[in-house]
């Protein structure tokens, strides 16, 4: 079977009639919309307004990759994820994944590569996180935000596959970028 999009998607396709933006908060904003669904019925639809962000592999020489401990509140837990972060209005993609990466991880990197996009919770968001390679790291100092505690690690391309298969590690945007990376990458310290 090909993959087939356009006449095939327009049909299933929902015309908004009315929207209101019922919370607005730091950097999250949440609508509530009703809209025309393909039978012509009215829904309702909610969903959470993000500006997007980046997650950047950063490979080292030695081939293994940075990856971060960072407590995030809404599971009560700590993650083990890729450096990421929110890109600020009008602020480049680009632009976004070089600071964040300079910000968390105190390094700059000479090769960057885009490796595509995903949109991680598309029943209850507009989210997208663009995704990136980063090759070539050098130390220049690591400038957390206020309020942001991480800890910093590296492990092997193959070390992370089994901790992903383990369950160690299950956020979903570090996940995709690493599969997305995989072809990439150098191979070095596979063990």
């Amino acid at each position: 079977m090909a993959f087939r999009t356009g006449q095939y998607d327009r049909q299933l396709e929902e015309q908004t009639l009315s929207s209101e933006e019922t919370y607005a908060g730091i950097f999250l904003r949440v609508q509530r919309d009703r809209a025309k669904a393909p039978d012509g019925s009215e829904v309702g639809r909610e969903y959470v307004r993000h500006p997007g962000a980046v997650v950047i592999v950063a490979e080292r020489t030695d081939g293994r990759l940075l990856i971060e401990h960072q407590y995030r509140y809404p599971l009560k837990r700590v993650f083990v994820e890729f450096p990421a972060g929110k890109i600020d209005p009008g602020e480049a993609i680009e632009a976004c994944a070089i600071r964040e990466l300079a910000e968390e991880t105190g390094h700059r990197a000479r090769q960057w590569k885009h490796l595509g996009r995903m949109h991680p919770c598309i029943g209850y968001s507009d989210e997208r996180i663009e995704i990136f390679l980063a090759r070539g790291l050098e130390s220049v100092g690591q400038r957390l935000d206020a309020g942001e505690f991480l800890e910093l690690d590296a492990i092997s391309p193959k070390e992370f596959e089994l901790a992903v298969h383990d369950g160690l590690i299950t956020d979903g945007k570090s996940i995709t970028a690493y599969f997305l990376a995989r072809p990439w990458l150098s191979g070095k310290d596979q063990s």
